[in-house]
């Protein structure tokens, strides 16, 4: 029996639904065709992030004022503003030319940011550089006593909202599960303009250096464990958050993507996996996926998708408190 693996996502249809995410291993021309090869149905970039562009964008008005004030020629106004340079990174926008001319499937660039600014721009010269759809990942740790949570999420959707407005793209938004609401807030982003959200960005934890005593920058690799939030909350969401669902964070394996497609993921996002085991290995998960599907009688991914959420799921107490007590309650363990 041979099985249909096709998958929409953001309205564009794919071969099937694990793809990888954005990530370093995304960053390089060469192994984009390694990961086409592999079989990957579509491609995140890496995160082009609010800081680079801002960063990028202060050195050229430095240098602008620098060398205005030292000619004796020059007077106010003789350096254009900076609105009329192409200041940001140029290196991330050719690097979608350059997928695009090479690559015959989708390329979805990644905005990274957390502020309603001229960085947002670069949503419209990411779309003109050829982009098949962009993904804005919203990383913002609220730390402001005196910030409300609707405050919160009035950034997020004001962030959406001009992102909406300047390209025509299908954008989907990249989001963290702390919302007091997470249902409610998926649907407000959707309805500000998203087409797709994607569950969850890992917001990673600094450590203690306690030689040095001060904060360290540290970034561990998923594991499987991560899985189980995300599974929760798009098994939560299928049916009732009109958008097109990607999960995100976990998916170490083969049956960590059958889990994702089993509980209302459009696709499953990898990183960690091929950034441990390259880029070829992206074809092992898709040949157990495939073996999954087949020997459990699936006609098709469509068939597949959300038959275990919460709206299809025969006991769908299982993703609600319910669950949470039967779980405690039959634990025994090792006795003490």
């Amino acid at each position: 029996m041979s099985v249909d693996l096709t998958t929409t996502y953001l309205g564009m249809k794919l071969a099937h639904p694990i793809v990888p995410s954005a990530s370093p291993i995304t960053g390089k021309l060469d192994v984009l065709k390694r990961l086409r090869d592999a079989g990957a149905p579509a491609i995140v970039l890496p995160s082009l992030f609010e800081e680079q562009i801002t960063h990028e964008e202060e050195e050229m008005q430095r240098l602008a004022e620098f060398k205005a004030e030292s000619s004796g020629e020059a007077t106010f106004g003789y350096f254009p503003e900076m609105q009329d340079y192409n200041t940001g990174p140029g290196s991330y926008l050719k690097l979608i030319e350059d997928a695009k001319a090479a690559l015959d499937i989708p390329i979805i660039a990644s905005l990274n940011g957390s502020s309603v600014s001229g960085w947002l721009q670069y949503a419209k010269r990411i779309q003109e550089a050829g982009a098949d759809a962009l993904e804005l990942n919203v990383y913002y740790v609220p730390a402001d006593p005196n910030e409300t949570g609707a405050a919160v999420e009035d950034r997020y959707l004001s962030l959406v909202r001009a992102c909406r407005e300047s390209i025509a793209i299908p954008m989907a938004v990249k989001i963290g599960p702390y919302f007091s609401s997470v249902v409610n807030m998926a649907s407000k982003i959707v309805a500000a303009g998203a087409n797709g959200l994607v569950l969850f960005n890992r917001f990673l934890m600094p450590d203690i250096d306690l030689e040095r005593l001060e904060v360290a920058p540290a970034l561990k690799l998923s594991d499987p464990s991560e899985l189980r939030l995300p599974l929760r909350w798009i098994a939560l969401m299928r049916g009732k958050v009109p958008a097109s669902l990607a999960l995100s964070s976990g998916v170490h394996s083969s049956m960590d993507a059958v889990k994702a497609v089993l509980t209302g993921a459009d696709v499953a996002m990898t990183t960690s996996a091929l950034l441990r085991h390259g880029p070829e290995y992206l074809t092992t998960i898709l040949e157990g996926f495939r073996a999954w599907l087949e020997e459990n009688e699936y006609l098709s991914v469509e068939q597949a998708t959300g038959s275990l959420s919460e709206e299809a799921a025969p006991n769908p107490e299982a993703f609600s408190r319910a669950n949470y007590m039967k779980a405690l309650v039959s634990y025994t363990g090792t006795p003490v």
